[in-house]
């Protein structure tokens, strides 16, 4: 008798279990919620970005290093892709840092375990009337990369 019960009860608790699963998909499709994935980052100024966001997930660091190649190598200076612009629209006014815990650029590679050198030489933090930001200070940003760089060798990716 005590086996039969438990597997009445096992029956419905496992019923129980996928019906509330199946309601949490369908609460999620009728509301247009998708799933988060990854961190949320957040944008301060400007309408739009200077390309697709899309676009700029996937090739950022292509337009960084191409926007580096013509400035360095060829003497041509723009604005659009620098990386200064990057940080003007993209650096929280809190802690006026693309930097940290929740910012635009730490928080995404943090995540993907990808190191990230740019603030070693450049200013995380934007120009404040005119001048410009002190320089770049990544306090605790290598040991955090050092540790990325670490836990994507050992999920597979290359830092």
């Amino acid at each position: 008798m005590n086996k039969i019960r438990r597997i009445v009860f096992g029956g419905m608790a496992v019923v129980a279990a996928g019906l509330l699963a199946v309601s949490a998909v369908l609460a999620a499709e009728t509301s247009g919620a998708k799933p988060a994935l990854g961190p949320t980052v957040k944008t301060y100024k400007g309408d739009k970005c200077v390309e697709d966001t899309d676009y700029m997930r996937r090739n950022h660091m292509k337009v960084i290093l191409h926007q580096r190649d013509e400035t360095m190598h060829r003497g041509i200076r723009t604005q659009k892709h620098s990386l200064k612009n990057c940080v003007d629209c993209h650096a929280d006014p809190k802690t006026n840092s693309v930097l940290g815990k929740d910012g635009f650029c730490e928080s995404c590679h943090v995540y993907t375990s990808v190191s990230i050198d740019c603030f070693t030489c450049h200013s995380a933090a934007p120009e404040k009337n005119g001048q410009p930001p002190k320089a770049a200070d990544p306090a605790g940003l290598k040991e955090k990369m050092r540790t990325s760089a670490v836990m994507g060798t050992i999920n597979g990716n290359q830092p």
